[in-house]
């Protein structure tokens, strides 16, 4: 029998009674933390993690995404020494970011160069992280590191992914495989999980470790519907964007300014990377520029105080006990965006 599977524009939450008279009152952060209570930690007051792309987090967005009350995930396409001077900046401007590794090759030379120049989060990036490499990466890792460093892994599309993720010593699952504005992974493979399904089935866990949903969001909306559908935290990429703080020369063109935005499985990052391509995952295009990091994320924040809000929902784990979601029909899609301007 082939399941169903459903992702954000598919559904809507049902607005209910509230009795939030100032969306001052909701709370949106979150810990970052793993199964074990001794573990390292981390408070967030914004349930946003900038995604550990070339185009997206550098020293810039990691000091930005801090400040503002979320993190960033830098970058591991460069060479030991330039992704430690990044962190060495973050790190005296006296603000946090985690980085990322891979599983193979130097992973584990980079890991211990990160942590000792002051990495409390390390994140295993991986396109399919639901393989014998991770397997083994955390199995190494988790010996050297214990709990004082929080491990993050992924990506995954499935509750048997994230389950053995948590069980091989993962701290936090980043969760979605193939829903990114820039991914070509379901057309490439075939393979892939609609992005609120995945979370859906994530969050049927009895393991308890975040779960970061990582895809697929084109804005504050589809956070709210992640959150509510069990996610802990989300990563960005798309939505962050163009912006100021990202990586990359401004580029003047006919239509205005615009910044570089690509896949780290595109063409263009494979060969600049590591001088070769593999498989074609991704795609590399321009965004329009969008200004300073700190007014995309207010705009973010104020749009899921609101939708906290319209569940009557002063805090994530209420939200989470009250969400009831609806299915809607493509009319029902149409009728949800602004149709005037079609």
């Amino acid at each position: 029998m082939i399941r169903e599977a459903l992702t954000y524009n598919d559904v809507l939450l049902e607005p209910q009674y509230s009795d939030i008279k100032s969306r001052r009152e909701v709370k949106i952060g979150n810990r970052l933390t793993g199964p074990t209570p001794s573990g390292y930690a981390c408070d967030l007051g914004l349930p946003i993690i900038a995604s550990p792309m070339d185009t997206i987090s550098e020293e810039e967005m990691g000091i930005a995404m801090w400040q503002e009350g979320g993190l960033a995930i830098i970058h591991r396409y460069n060479t030991i020494q330039e992704q430690v001077e990044i962190i060495d900046q973050i790190i005296y401007a006296g603000t946090n970011a985690g980085a990322a590794i891979g599983t193979t090759g130097d992973y584990l030379e980079r890991a211990r160069a990160l942590v000792g120049a002051g990495v409390r989060i390390l994140c295993v990036d991986v396109a399919h992280g639901h393989h014998i490499l991770m397997k083994e990466a955390l199995a190494t890792l988790r010996p050297v590191f214990g709990d004082a460093v929080h491990i993050m892994a992924g990506n995954i599309a499935t509750l048997e992914g994230y389950n053995d993720l948590v069980d091989w010593g993962a701290d936090s699952v980043r969760c979605n495989i193939g829903g990114g504005s820039i991914c070509s992974t379901r057309i490439q493979t075939g393979h892939g999980v609609p992005g609120l399904h995945t979370i859906i089935e994530c969050a049927r866990s009895d393991r308890n470790a975040p779960i970061i949903a990582d895809g697929g969001i084109r804005n504050s909306g589809d956070i709210v519907k992640a959150l509510a559908a069990g996610a802990d935290f989300v990563m960005l990429g798309s939505l962050l964007s163009g912006t100021d703080e990202t990586p990359g020369d401004v580029i003047n063109t006919h239509e205005g300014k615009v910044k570089a935005y690509r896949g780290m499985a595109s063409k263009d990052a494979q060969v600049e990377w590591r001088g070769r391509t593999a498989s074609l995952e991704g795609v590399a295009t321009t965004v329009p520029c969008k200004g300073p990091v700190e007014d995309v994320l207010e705009d973010l924040e104020r749009g899921i105080r609101s939708g906290f809000s319209y569940s009557g929902a002063r805090s994530l784990s209420e939200l989470q006990a009250k969400a009831r979601f609806l299915r809607q029909t493509a009319s029902g899609q149409t009728e949800s965006t602004t149709h005037i301007l079609r």
